[in-house]
């Protein structure tokens, strides 16, 4: 198996602007000797740590390698009691906004501006809304509560194993809705950030490059590195549509919509002290890319409605109560 050359990646400017799009926030990253083409601000990775070139597998029959790891796919069952969306996945409808203001009040990271401890009430859509109406996993893959998260998997991978399962990956705009809602949080639990309600803010470890590289080692290295925790741990994790763990854990591929400078875009932040909030999208990792901090989740087109069915849909009672409910107080380092 061929791999590219290990080299670091080496953070450098920080963009701070008002959302348009899918950012408010992006962090320059450059990459020594690792994926081809230009990339792109936005990258969550560790600072120390590079793309690995993982060769694409073939998962036409619904089952993969990846890093070491055997996975086969089943198709989800449909349930009877919901009429658009699949067993295990959550119906998102909803307006998405493309372009918003986003503006911190208060940041974890002063110089780098990074992390925000609390957002001001987000601001009017700027442009024209987008109805969108789809279904989306309700936990990481391989969506199971109680189950670690997959780690590992390429882009393609990812693709594929979704694919296998009559799904598809979601479009970045699909993610930032489901993880937003139609208040359009920065954290899919509200304005202020909060490390106990959703697996953020974990210090990095040292990783074992020799490991990282060797076939029989690569995936026991991974799962030493991995702070992920189980699917639907923690309660509060939770977005207004009710979809869990969209901010860290692990980040999560998507179709990056723009194609710019890849097909392959992730969101949501993992476990460590990155961004881990509902709108920008890291885009600096090729198709090829694999790490210790990615997963993902996947979608489906809804099943159209009936005819005369109400098109706008409430979110459910149990996830909008956490919205409600008063905010937790923000964990600041040290307290």
């Amino acid at each position: 198996m061929k791999r590219s050359k290990f080299g670091a990646l080496v953070f450098g400017f920080v963009v701070v602007s008002v959302c348009a799009g899918q950012t408010s926030q992006t962090e320059g990253v450059a990459h020594a000797g690792a994926s081809p083409g230009p990339t792109e601000p936005g990258a969550e990775s560790p600072a120390s740590l590079a793309p690995i070139d993982v060769p694409m597998t073939d998962a036409a029959r619904g089952e993969f390698a990846t890093n070491g790891l055997k996975l086969t796919t089943t198709p989800a069952p449909v349930d009877a009691s919901e009429s658009h969306c699949p067993s295990g996945m959550v119906e998102v409808e909803g307006e998405y906004c493309p372009a918003l203001e986003q503006r911190c009040l208060r940041w974890l990271d002063p110089e780098t501006k990074l992390r925000c401890a609390e957002f001001a009430p987000t601001g009017p859509c700027q442009t024209k809304t987008i109805r969108k109406h789809f279904c989306v996993d309700r936990y990481e893959f391989p969506n199971k509560a109680g189950e670690k998260p997959l780690i590992g998997s390429t882009w393609y991978e990812s693709r594929d194993a979704c694919k296998a399962e009559g799904k598809r990956l979601c479009n970045d705009s699909e993610w930032t809705l489901a993880c937003e809602g139609q208040e359009r949080l920065p954290y899919p639990y509200g304005y202020a950030r909060n490390a106990e309600a959703c697996n953020i803010d974990k210090p990095h470890p040292k990783p074992d490059e020799n490991a990282m590289f060797d076939p029989k080692r690569r995936a026991a290295e991974f799962a030493r590195l991995n702070q992920s925790d189980p699917s639907g741990a923690r309660e509060a994790c939770v977005s207004p549509f009710g979809v869990a763990d969209m901010a860290g854990n692990v980040d999560e591929w998507v179709v990056n919509e723009s194609g710019y400078p890849y097909k392959s875009g992730s969101k949501g932040g993992y476990w460590g002290p990155v961004r881990t909030r509902c709108r920008p999208m890291t885009t600096a990792h090729y198709e090829h890319f694999s790490f210790y901090q990615l997963g993902f989740r996947c979608c489906k087109d809804a099943a159209a409605s009936a005819p005369g069915e109400t098109a706008a849909k409430a979110s459910p009672k149990g996830a909008q109560a956490k919205i409600d409910a008063p905010k937790p107080s923000v964990l600041l380092p040290g307290s």
